[in-house]
C-alpha cells in the first residue's frame, strides 16, 4: 500500500485509546469488558477481583498466548482486561471470560479498518460452503468463493495459513459475522499497476505481445502486465471468420495501438493497420470492364463473395451469375474455394465495395439462338416443367422456350392435351417466336402437323375459330348448343370448359337461349366441341404478346423462374 495510507493506518496506541475509552463507558456492566486484578493462580485456574463483592475464576489456558515468554505469562498483581459475562452467579461467583474479551478487542480493532476502509491482515484457515473461513488474529470471517481472486482459482492449497491482506465488506457486530475480500485488495492493486502501465503507451504506437487468450469476437494480447484487445476486424485486411485462423494462444505479435480509452483503460489494438491498405491502389487496378480471377470465399442467400487479391472482395449478385438460371441459390452454381473468372461491374472505393459478374465473363446464348435456330425450325427438348398454361421446354444453350397449351393440339382442349406430357418427357417442336431483349421463346407441337379434321360440312366452322353459340339445354355435365349462320349445327361444352376460374364452372349460370362466345376445339367427324376457358387464355395470350412487354416488367424468364420453382 502507499505511504499515504501507511500514514493512516491504526497504532497499537489507538487501538488501546479505543479499548480503554470502550471499557470505561461499559464499565461493571454484564456483557461488557472491564478492568480486573489477577489475585492468585490455583493450577489451571486464574482468580481475578473486578471491583465486585465476589472474585472470578477464569481456566488459565484462556491467557495462554503462542510464542509468549514465560516472563510475559499472566502473573500475580497483573491488571487483566476481562469480559463481565454475569456479575453473581447461584454460587456467588462472578462469571468471567478472557477468552470473549479478546473477541471483543478485536472486534473494536475490526471495526476501526473497516471505517476506514484499510486492508486488516490475516489468514485463510478452512474450507466452509460458499466461500472459505479466514482468522483475522482471534476472529473469524467468511471469505465467499468468487472474492478469492480476480479470476477463478482452481487450487486453494497456496493461499491456505498464508498471512496476507483482506479488505472488510461488511460487518454485523449483532450476529458476529464479517464478510472479508482478497479479490479486492487484487483488484486495487492491479488498478494502480494497470495506470501505471497505461500511462507508458501512446495511441499510435507499435508494441510486441503475447497472445493470452482467444474468443470468437477477437483476441487478448499482453503487452508486459496489461491486456489489450485486438478485435477480428482488425486482424487482416482480408476476410476472418475466426479469430483461431490467424493467431494461437503463446504466439508473439507486433500490434498498433489503435485507441486508449482512458476512463475505462481499456486498450483496442490492431495487426492489419501495419501493413498498407490494399483499397488504396484497388480503384485503379479493378477498373468497370476489366476481368480477374478470384476465389470464391463465402457464399450468402443474395450471393457470392470473391476475393481477388488479400484484403479485396468483390460481390457477385445472384442476379450476376448466370444467363439463363433464374431463381436459383448461389451454392447451386458456384462452391467456397473455388476459382473463377469474373469481370468489374462497378467500383465504390470510398465504401469499399466492388460489384462482380460472372456471367459477363461468358458467351450469352440468347445471343446466338436467333443465328443457329430461326422461327419456323423444329427443335427437340425435355419437358421441364408443366404448368397450368402450358409446358416449358428446355432447350440448347440452358434456354427454356414456352408452348402454350392452346398450342398443343389440333384435336384436343388445351386441358386435355396438357394431361398428355410430364416432366421429363422428350418432345418435338416448332419455333414461333424469339425475343431476345426479352429472353422470351413461344413454341408449339400441333403447328408440326397439319389440321387434317372436318371443316364443318363447308360452312367454315375450323379449330381455333371463335363463334357465337346459343345455349339449348343445361345439363349437369355442361351445355348443349348451336352454331353456325342458321343456328342448324350442334355443339356441346363441356362443364370443366365454362370457364377459367373453377368457382364459375357452374352450368347453372347459363339459362336457355343465352348467347355465348366460345372457342372451337375439337372438330371430328362431324362433332364440334367448344370451350369459353381456351377462348379466355388465348384472349390473355394476345392481350400479353401486345402489351405485357416492358411496361410489365416481366420477361418469359420470370414467368419460367416462377413457373420451376413451383415445380419444384
Amino acid at each position: 500500500m502507499s505511504t499515504a495510507q501507511d500514514s493512516m493506518t491504526p497504532t497499537t496506541d489507538d487501538f488501546a485509546s479505543m479499548f480503554e475509552a470502550s471499557v470505561e463507558s461499559n464499565s461493571m456492566k454484564e456483557g461488557s469488558v472491564v478492568k480486573g486484578r489477577v489475585t492468585a493462580i490455583e493450577k489451571d485456574i486464574v482468580v481475578i477481583d473486578v471491583g465486585l463483592k465476589t472474585e472470578g475464576r477464569v481456566p488459565l489456558r484462556e491467557f495462554y498466548v503462542p510464542g509468549q515468554a514465560d516472563e510475559d505469562k499472566v502473573k500475580v498483581g497483573d491488571d487483566v482486561d476481562i469480559y463481565l459475562e454475569r456479575i453473581e452467579n447461584a454460587l456467588g461467583d462472578a462469571i468471567l471470560s478472557r477468552d470473549k474479551a479478546r473477541r471483543e478487542e478485536s472486534w473494536i480493532k475490526m471495526a476501526a479498518f473497516h471505517e476506514k476502509e484499510e486492508p486488516v491482515p490475516g489468514a485463510i484457515v478452512g474450507r466452509v460452503k460458499g466461500g472459505f473461513t479466514v482468522d483475522l488474529g482471534g476472529i473469524n470471517a467468511f471469505l465467499p468463493g468468487s472474492q478469492v481472486d480476480i479470476r477463478p482459482v482452481r487450487d486453494i492449497g497456496p493461499l491456505m495459513n498464508q498471512e496476507q491482506p483482506f479488505m472488510i465488506l461488511k460487518m454485523d457486530r449483532t450476529r458476529g459475522n464479517i464478510v472479508v475480500s482478497r479479490r479486492a485488495i487484487l483488484e486495487e492493486s492491479r488498478a494502480e499497476q494497470r495506470a501505471e502501465l497505461v500511462g507508458q503507451l501512446a495511441e499510435g504506437e507499435t508494441r510486441e505481445g503475447v497472445v493470452k487468450n482467444i474468443t470468437d469476437y477477437g483476441a487478448f494480447v499482453d503487452l508486459g502486465g496489461i491486456d489489450g484487445l485486438l478485435h477480428v476486424t482488425d486482424m487482416s485486411w482480408r476476410r476472418v471468420s475466426h479469430p483461431s485462423q490467424v493467431l494461437a494462444v503463446g504466439d508473439t505479435v507486433a500490434v498498433k495501438i489503435i485507441r486508449i480509452n482512458p476512463e475505462t483503460q481499456r486498450i483496442s489494438l490492431g495487426m492489419k493497420q501495419l501493413q498498407e491498405d490494399p483499397w488504396l491502389a484497388a480503384a485503379a487496378k479493378y477498373t468497370v470492364g476489366t476481368r480477374h480471377t478470384g476465389t470464391v470465399t463465402n457464399i450468402a442467400d443474395y450471393g457470392a463473395f470473391i476475393e481477388l487479391e488479400e484484403g479485396v472482395e468483390g460481390l457477385v449478385h445472384v442476379s450476376e451469375m448466370s444467363w439463363t438460371k433464374k431463381n436459383i441459390h448461389p451454392g447451386k452454381i458456384v462452391s467456397t474455394s473455388q476459382e473463377v473468372d469474373v469481370e468489374v461491374l462497378e467500383v465504390d472505393q470510398e465504401k469499399r465495395r466492388i460489384s462482380l459478374g460472372i456471367k459477363q465473363v461468358q458467351d450469352n446464348p440468347w445471343d446466338s439462338f436467333t443465328d443457329r435456330f430461326p422461327v419456323g425450325s423444329t427443335i427437340s427438348g425435355e419437358v421441364r416443367s408443366v404448368t397450368e398454361f402450358g409446358l416449358f421446354i428446355g432447350l440448347d444453350g440452358d434456354i427454356d422456350g414456352m408452348a402454350h397449351l392452346s398450342d398443343l393440339s389440333w384435336d384436343k382442349s388445351g386441358e386435355e392435351a396438357l394431361q398428355d406430357y410430364k416432366k421429363g418427357d422428350t418432345v418435338e417442336a416448332k419455333i414461333l417466336e424469339v425475343d431476345i431483349e426479352k429472353e422470351r421463346i413461344s413454341l408449339g407441337v400441333k403447328q408440326l402437323v397439319k389440321d387434317t379434321g372436318p371443316t364443318g360440312g363447308g360452312k367454315g366452322i375450323l379449330r381455333g375459330k371463335t363463334v357465337t353459340c346459343t345455349v339449348t339445354n343445361v345439363q349437369q355435365a355442361g351445355l348443349d348448343v348451336t352454331i353456325g349462320e342458321d343456328n342448324d349445327i350442334v355443339a356441346f361444352i363441356r362443364k370443366g370448359d365454362l370457364s377459367r376460374e373453377r368457382s364459375e364452372q357452374r352450368p347453372e349460370r347459363f339459362a336457355v337461349g343465352d348467347k355465348v362466345d366460345a372457342m372451337v376445339t375439337r372438330v371430328a367427324k362431324g362433332q364440334y366441341s367448344l370451350s369459353i376457358k381456351a377462348l379466355e387464355i388465348a384472349e390473355e395470350k394476345e392481350a400479353v404478346e401486345q402489351y405485357g412487354s416492358a411496361d410489365s416488367g416481366a420477361s418469359l424468364g420470370d414467368i419460367l423462374g416462377a413457373a420451376l420453382k413451383g415445380d419444384d
